[in-house]
Parts: C-alpha cells; structure tokens; sequence
C-alpha cells in the first residue's frame, strides 16, 4: 500500500485544478481513469462563462440569468459565490497561459450564447476545454508534490481510520493506495444513456462509489439534454455543435426548413437549451418529423471557419459544409446538474470526501445549467474544496488497512446489461418523461443492480462501469418515480 495525504480521483478541470490548488508540502496522488486527454472537460467548446474586467456585466447580472436558466431552483450561496469569485478562476487561467481569444483592439473577445443577457463568454475559437486542459496539465506535470495515475480504474473506496483507501486496477494488476482526505472529480453519467455528447469514461463511477459510502446524492434526475447535437444517426458519442453558433446567429429549423422557435419562446434561438430542447420535441410531434437542422448559411464562410474551426473540420468530415449546408441536429444527453451533495467548500456529507466538478452537486445550476457555467463551476469549487483541506489537520498516525480481497478466478459478468440500462433510461427519460417506462424500468434497473452488488464477478472495467451505470439509472429512476407518483396523487386530489 502506499500513502499520500490527498488524493484526487479525475484528471479534467476540476481535479486538474484542485491539484494546483493544493498545498505544495502535501503529497498528491492523481487518478486518471483513461489517457490523460480523455475527460468531458476538454470536449467543452464554448467557453468559460464570468465577468472578469468587464465594464459592461456584472456578478448581479451573470447571477440573474443562471437563476433564471435554473428555473430560480439554484443555491443562492454556492450561486452568489460562482459569479462572484468567477473573476479569480479566469485571470488563474490568464496566469497559467490560457489563450482566451481577443478583439483587434487587444481586449478579450466574449461571445454570447442561449440564456446570457450580456456576451460574458470567454473562449478560445471553438476549443476552450482543450485549451484549459493542455495548459492545466501542463503546470500539475511540473509539480513535485504531485503522481499521476493514468489508466487506471477504480474498482472501490473504504473509509477506515480516519482516511480512504482505494482499489486500482492497472495494468492488469490490483494495486492498492491510501490518504487521509479524497476528492472526487470523476464527471458525468452520460454513457446512461444511449446517446450522449459525453466521453466514454463518463459512466457515473464518482457518483455510484460515494453513494455506496453513504454519502447524501441529491437532484440526480436534473439532467441536461443539449438541443443541438449533430444527428448523423450512427454513433453513441454524439459530436456536439456549440452553443456558440447560435450565439454568433444561427438559426433552428424543422423538417420543413423553417424557423420555429417563434411558437414557443420570445428569445427565440438564443432560449436556455431546456426550453430549445422541449420546444424541439413539441415540433417534432406537431410534424411527425424529427428531423432538425442548425442554419448558419447566412453568415460571412471566413467568419464561421475562423470562429469554429473545430466544429468546421469535424462537420466537413461528416459530409457537412457548415457555410453552405442546413446541419441535421436533435436533443442529446450532455450534463447533470444533480449529484454528490456538497457545501460551498464541496465538501460531501462523509468527513473528509470532497467532490467537485459535474460529479457533485453545489446547486449553483438549479434544474437547468446556463451555458459555459460548467467550467467555472469546476474551476471556483475545486479550488474552493483544495484551500479548506489545506487548513486542515494532516495525522502522522493514519495507519490505513487494505481491505479488498479478489476471486480471480470469478466470471465475467454476462453482456448486454450495460445496453439494457442504455436502452431503459432512453425510454423512459429522454427531454420529458415517459411515466410507464419509468415505473417500469425502475423495477428492472432495481434488478440489474441487486444482480451486480450482490452477485461474484471479475472486478473489472465492464463491471465496475456496468455497476455504476445500474446504480446511477438506479437513482434517477427512484427520483422521477416519486415525482412522477406524487404529481399523480396531486391529480387525484384535485378531481375530487
């Protein structure tokens, strides 16, 4: 076994930034899951919402319309905190070499995109989270203090003596490695369901461990769908076209090639995307088509291939010339705003375990998540949950135990299960509910789960990332039940 004093599960904007943020006299173990690059952090394309020098925004504004985005069900604490300490996270990344693109007289070019009322959206062309990533990566890599562990899978965490003890498997070899604070920064869920913008190590592992912890999960079916995901039909991993360009002036379009956002909210194209996302299933049922086009046609081709030179290349791959052609789109999983419960320090409800980033649940997003808040959401509370356990007390007598045995010789757990939950979750919760799946998907989910905790299989990646799956599905569907069962009983009391 070998000990740290911290060690951060996650390698995107969130653990990337708590590493950095960390004292320099503390030991720090990183783990990554995949390679270093591959986290939902650096597919991010839009931005880093804030207001950072910027004479014509202001916190109270930026605060405005994530409440309003977050359908006013945000955290007022963790909310007034975001936007406010947004102005230190964007010059840190300034600080770092962050290329943040730039006007001809030299000030920061912010764009605008849906739900903002003021262009408060710093980017780097149309690759912001790969930027953010590269330069973060490359201040932990020259850091000391710090190991990195990257593909390596976590299999389990035990709380014991006051620290954690986690079991690795790299290299196909079980490892085991402990500290006496954790912080987890492990990332979405969208591999829940069959479509999603996300990568494929986001399978809710972060969220299915500290919940077999005992840790407190909350608002786990406040999940995003981004209304323009590139529809090509074939691949789970949707590539998605930011909200950016309609930021820069898009247009939606039905299977008519019309506009039709004008039938459902005044902001038209630039609404928060739970709204463009409902409004494209309410026209898609009107049409009996859901075939969908994002149009930014009518735009100077330099500008757009300047502006997004990424979403450019990729469509142009595809088949698409983004100047020239309608690009087919339509509702895509893409972030969760629920997760593991946390304070404004992101500390969880299990002393000592700390989860930041998508993983974790701060309540700055409310319902809905207003545009490029979630690399800020990452930066501000990472850094938040690095500085409160560099105050605290570090033991020279923890004295952690291994604690996880293996059958080598167990099975495989048997395939498909992981496209079964795909294919519940899909029916069952996709843009709006469908309450029969739910109920019924539940007691099925509720079973592959119960089979997996409870069953002796090979730990390994297809069943730590099954199990995870099964209880993330688990979760959201034992939530939308119950909400699902209460509206029914409000009915009922009202008819009588």
């Amino acid at each position: 076994m070998e000990k740290y004093d911290v060690v951060v599960v996650g390698a995107g904007a969130a653990g990337l930034s708590a590493v950095i943020n960390l004292s320099r006299e503390r030991r720090v173990l990183m783990i990554c899951k995949g390679d270093l690059e591959l986290c939902n952090s650096n597919l991010a394309q839009g931005g880093i919402a804030g207001v950072y020098n910027s004479p014509n925004d202001s916190p109270e504004l930026h605060e405005h319309d994530t409440f309003v985005a977050g359908g006013f069900e945000n955290n007022p604490i963790t909310t007034d905190i975001l936007v406010n300490e947004a102005k230190i996270d964007i010059a840190r990344l300034i600080e770092y070499g962050v290329e943040f693109d730039k006007t001809p007289d030299g000030d920061y070019h912010r764009t605008l995109e849906g739900g903002h009322g003021r262009h408060r959206i710093f980017h780097h062309a149309d690759a912001t989270g790969h930027e953010i990533v590269i330069k973060l990566q490359k201040v932990v890599k020259g850091l000391e203090n710090v190991d990195i562990l990257d593909n390596a899978l976590l299999c389990g965490i035990k709380r014991i003596n006051g620290g954690f003890v986690f079991d690795i498997l790299k290299d196909g070899e079980y490892k085991t490695y402990a500290s006496q604070y954790a912080i987890l920064a492990t990332g979405g869920i969208g591999r829940v369901y069959e479509y999603t913008t996300n990568s494929a190590i986001a399978t809710g592992d972060g969220i299915a461990f500290a919940y077999g912890m005992g840790a407190v999960i909350k608002n786990l079916s406040y999940i995003q769908f981004h209304p323009t995901a590139f529809n090509n039909r074939q691949t789970r991993e949707c590539f998605l076209i930011s909200e950016a360009v309609r930021g820069e002036g898009a247009y939606l379009r039905n299977c008519h090639k019309e506009r039709f956002m004008q039938d459902y909210d005044k902001r038209l194209e630039l609404a928060p995307r739970d709204v463009v996302s409902h409004s494209i299933i309410f026209e898609a049922k009107k049409t009996g088509s859901d075939d969908f086009y994002i149009d930014i046609t009518h735009k100077d081709p330099e500008f757009i291939k300047k502006r997004f030179p990424m979403i450019y290349s990729n469509l142009l791959e595809a088949g698409y010339d983004m100047t020239k052609d309608l690009v087919p789109i339509f509702p895509c999983q893409h972030y969760l705003m629920g997760g593991i419960n946390v304070d404004s320090h992101s500390q969880t409800s299990i002393d000592g375990l700390y989860a930041c980033g998508e993983c974790s649940h701060t309540g700055v997003h409310g319902n809905n998540r207003l545009a490029s808040n979630s690399l800020l959401e990452a930066l501000v509370f990472s850094r938040r949950a690095a500085m409160q356990i560099n105050g605290r007390r570090f033991s020279n007598s923890f004295d952690p135990q291994d604690c996880f045995t293996h059958d080598l010789n167990a099975p495989h757990i048997p395939k498909g299960l992981r496209t079964e939950i795909r294919a519940i979750m899909q029916k069952a919760y996709f843009v709006m509910p469908n309450v029969n799946a739910i109920f019924e998907g539940y007691e099925r989910v509720k079973e592959i789960k119960e089979f997996l905790d409870k069953g002796n299989f090979k730990v390994d990646k297809d069943y730590v990332e099954a199990r995870s799956l099964a209880t993330v599905a688990f979760i959201i569907l034992k939530e939308t039940k119950a909400i699902a069962s209460e509206n029914a009983e409000i009915t009922r009391n009202n008819v009588r």
